[in-house]
């Protein structure tokens, strides 16, 4: 299997050969980051608030944290970005890695060069912690206003996809917090509502694939 990709919408993705899947889908990754991510989540939580606090599993290339950046930017938000990576890319992946503009990739280098452990200020609308911890791992008093739930499918990773981890996940959640996924199976939204959240399921990209916003309640 090829290491690079470039995905329809001209971007690129890696393949992992842990996990034995992509980054991102093939079809198209700026197109998912931003529906799944990006329009359910971050933009439909600044309807309510300006400062938004977001907790990521799974920074991999770092184009989910790059693209909230650019919107945070873009409409003046104020946003607090967690992001767990147990198994970060390496340099020479990164350095594969290529967002089509200069300004894009300088950025791209930016994120996966802070320290990992320390919140880093990348903007005045834009701060970075990465944490390298396993999601089952992680401890934090904080509560997040969204989740980019972006672990790799349940047939890589089917602990990530349970209801002892979403509880787990609900535990770092405000109420009405929202967690954001591209994996609409039938088990993982059961899986969800028994840990108590209200699942949605919306038009995924391309006007084919569901995707998932879950509430918690």
């Amino acid at each position: 299997m090829q290491r690079v990709r470039i995905t329809d919408d001209g971007f690129t993705t890696l393949f992992s050969a842990e996990f034995n899947q992509f980054y991102h889908s093939v079809r198209g990754a700026l197109d998912e980051t931003q529906r799944v991510y990006i329009e359910l989540g971050l933009l439909a939580k600044m309807q309510e608030t300006q400062e938004i606090s977001i907790l990521e599993l799974g920074f991999g290339t770092g184009l989910n944290a790059l693209i909230t950046a650019g919107e945070a930017e873009k409409n003046q938000l104020k946003v607090h970005y967690t992001s767990l990576e147990p198994f970060p890319i390496s340099e020479e992946d990164v350095k594969l890695l290529n967002y089509q503009t200069d300004t894009a990739t300088d950025l791209l280098q930016k994120l996966h060069s802070v320290n990992w452990e320390e919140n880093i200020e990348i903007s005045s609308n834009f701060s970075l912690k990465k944490v390298k911890s396993t999601l089952q791992d992680f401890k934090t008093d904080e509560l997040f206003d969204v989740v980019y739930y972006d672990a790799f499918a349940p047939s890589s990773q089917p602990e990530l996809w349970t209801v002892e981890t979403f509880t787990h996940v609900a535990s770092f959640l405000k109420k009405g917090g929202f967690l954001t996924t591209y994996c609409s199976k039938t088990i993982v939204r059961r899986a969800m509502e028994q840990a108590g959240f209200k699942v949605e399921k919306h038009v995924g990209i391309w006007g084919k694939r569901e995707v998932v916003r879950a509430i918690k309640l």
